[in-house]
């Protein structure tokens, strides 16, 4: 097994904690109480009513494979690879029934459009991380 850089314990800690808040977002959403959804914005409210069930379950895909997938990079396991991959799927299934499906882009807006390309992005360049670190010999 090499030695793995001080840097990427950092990054897998950084990576860790943005998941973790994709987690406390994701039951924030799911605990959301008829009152509660009734003060968002009708088009908010319209986006939760179209969203396909198996998106959210896909976005809980996504947060949890997130999350298990970082710690498997910080315990320097081989099978983060493959959960990352799982949790890159997710955030696709997501996206594709939130925006193409439902067209959320013109009910959520463009801040949400923005910050669903960074966890896209986020999503990617952790499983590009994870693929480098196996290929180094960093994860057994």
């Amino acid at each position: 097994m090499n030695a793995v850089p001080a840097w990427f314990k950092v990054v897998a800690v950084l990576a860790l904690l943005w998941n973790v808040l994709g987690c406390v977002a994701f039951f924030a959403d799911l605990r959301l109480s008829p009152a509660e959804l009734a003060q968002l914005p009708e088009a908010q409210q319209a986006l939760y009513a179209a969203r396909p069930a198996w998106a959210v379950a896909a976005t809980g895909l996504a947060v949890f494979g997130g999350v298990l997938g970082c710690l498997g990079l910080l315990l320097r396991r081989k099978w983060a690879v493959v959960v990352l991959a799982l949790s890159l799927l997710g955030i696709v299934v997501q996206d594709f029934g939130l925006f193409v499906l439902v067209d959320g882009a013109s009910l959520a807006g463009p801040v949400a459009v923005v910050m669903q390309a960074v966890v896209l992005l986020v999503g990617i360049a952790l499983l590009l991380l994870a693929r480098k670190a196996s290929a180094r010999g960093w994860l057994v």
